[in-house]
């Protein structure tokens, strides 16, 4: 069945206290999403946020970020006072994550002050989640006591998790480890009344998974077994991808390598729960990096690019057959972008995913492009670019001039229309069953709102709509596509 929706994080929605929430304009958003016609939100990755600010480098693989947690509502709880919150943010268009460092964990500190903790919920949470929570509660405690440095820099008894160095820590960190625990049980409610909401609307969620964790991170720490780490928990190698055309010295990503032969003597446990939590937040998960799985690039440490790695073996199918066997079928979306080599697509013929085709990527004027419309299958999803790219109408602002008349005369696009719609619409067409659309480009939006610079810190993740950006007209414009195209809920538009 042919499906549409919207890519736009959490963390671009508007609300007056530096980010986006899951709280009123979250709602907003879910129904305009089903005024428009749409069956699907796609956010990006929901884990909190590390050096860097990136949804894909997190404390945690199983947390939820406390900044989406929404004032306003813990306010109806009695848990703030209107006037304990700060709401004088120097953008509404762009996030400061210093800024909210500084002072959202101060905010929640009050709430926790006056929560019962003996609430029924909350100790089922707490329950419910212990084979995570309690070691990402103890990591975030031990890492706010040594003023938020990297666990690599904690000493010796620590970051080897002697046994009687941790029974100490969590006497000695008893009330910070509830807070985090309280932080998590609060994000975790308030994402599943809007993820219940929007399932009654009719909408979809579909979450992100990076296939890497960061290193400074409660799953390394604590499961150190699963990761390539020499005997002092030190990376011995790291992940990244080569060069190409795109970068001549490739990614050095950081994030540590998995163990897979250990792994898979264990039945591949942690990948297990990894995606049932994740199935159990969203409707289907894309998996950032698919192509890991079958050939991974492994940079020795302490190098300063990824020139000098060397390709070896994923786990491949036996992963994908075993979270299967335990968990059944699994809406997962394979994030196939890269080095597509013919094991990589046998991986992906064998696991049945959907893989996904980038119209930006489709327009090259010297040779045939696998990501050419033409070539589609309906077991994709369709998208014009995503948060990796630049915006649709920034990227035809630097097409080739050959590219750019190839394009234009494939898509149809006349005069009197914008190239944007030309393209979004092109993608609405493709045979692919998904097509997924980034918000911003449903603006026209700019670089200004673009969402993230590949291998570049500092500007990234801090795009957000303003207030009044979403109209009824848009939802009508958004509808008339879904329906002209087959993709919408209603056959008389």
């Amino acid at each position: 069945m042919r499906k549409t929706g919207i890519l736009l994080h959490i963390s671009s929605l508007p609300s007056p206290y530096g980010i986006g929430t899951y709280g009123k304009e979250a709602y907003q958003f879910v129904d305009f999403l089903a005024k428009s016609d749409q069956s699907y939100w796609q956010l990006l990755p929901l884990g909190p946020t590390s050096y860097g600010d990136s949804p894909y480098q997190t404390f945690s693989a199983f947390a939820n970020n406390p900044y989406f947690i929404d004032l306003d509502m813990l306010v109806q709880e009695k848990l703030l006072k209107k006037n304990e919150i700060k709401a004088t943010f120097k953008s509404p268009r762009y996030v400061d994550y210093q800024e909210l460092y500084e002072e959202r964990f101060i905010v929640l500190q009050k709430a926790f002050k006056r929560f019962d903790k003996q609430n029924k919920a909350y100790l089922h949470f707490v329950e419910k989640n212990k084979k995570w929570l309690e070691d990402y509660a103890l990591f975030m405690a031990i890492k706010v006591r040594h003023h938020g440095a990297s666990w690599m820099t904690w000493n010796e008894d620590l970051r080897l998790r002697k046994k009687e160095t941790i029974s100490n820590y969590k006497v000695l960190l008893k009330d910070e480890i509830a807070f985090y625990q309280f932080i998590q049980f609060k994000a975790y409610e308030q994402w599943d009344h809007l993820k219940a909401y929007a399932n009654q609307k009719g909408i979809n969620m579909i979450g992100d998974m990076p296939i890497y964790v960061s290193y400074d991170s409660s799953d390394v720490w604590a499961n150190p077994q699963y990761f390539d780490l020499d005997k002092q928990r030190m990376p011995n190698h790291v992940a990244g991808v080569p060069p190409d055309n795109f970068s001549k010295t490739g990614q050095l990503w950081g994030n540590p390598l998995y163990q897979w032969s250990v792994l898979e003597k264990h039945d591949y446990e942690w990948w297990v729960d990894r995606v049932a939590s994740s199935m159990e937040l969203f409707d289907m998960i894309r998996i950032d990096h698919f192509i890991g799985f079958q050939n991974y690039y492994s940079i020795p440490y302490g190098e300063k690019t990824a020139v000098k790695g060397e390709w070896k073996k994923g786990p491949g199918i036996k992963l994908f057959n075993t979270i299967k066997a335990k968990l059944g079928d699994v809406n997962i979306i394979a994030e196939d972008l890269g080095v597509v080599t013919p094991e990589v697509r046998a991986l992906l013929k064998d696991t049945g995913f959907p893989g996904m085709k980038l119209l930006q990527f489709a327009f090259d004027s010297r040779e045939e492009s696998d990501f050419i419309p033409y070539l589609y299958t309906r077991n994709l999803i369709a998208y014009t670019g995503t948060h990796d790219n630049a915006t649709t109408a920034s990227w035809f602002e630097t097409l080739p001039k050959e590219d750019l008349a190839y394009c234009l005369k494939y898509i149809n696009h006349s005069g009197n229309q914008n190239k944007v719609d030309s393209l979004i619409k092109a993608t609405l067409a493709c045979v692919a069953d998904t097509t997924i659309i980034p918000m911003q480009d449903y603006l026209h939006l700019g670089d200004e709102a673009r969402m993230n610079i590949p291998s570049t810190t500092g500007d990234n993740w801090r795009w957000r709509l303003e207030n009044g950006e979403i109209t009824q007209r848009l939802a009508t414009k958004l509808k008339g596509y879904a329906n002209l195209y087959g993709r919408g809920k209603t056959k008389d538009s």
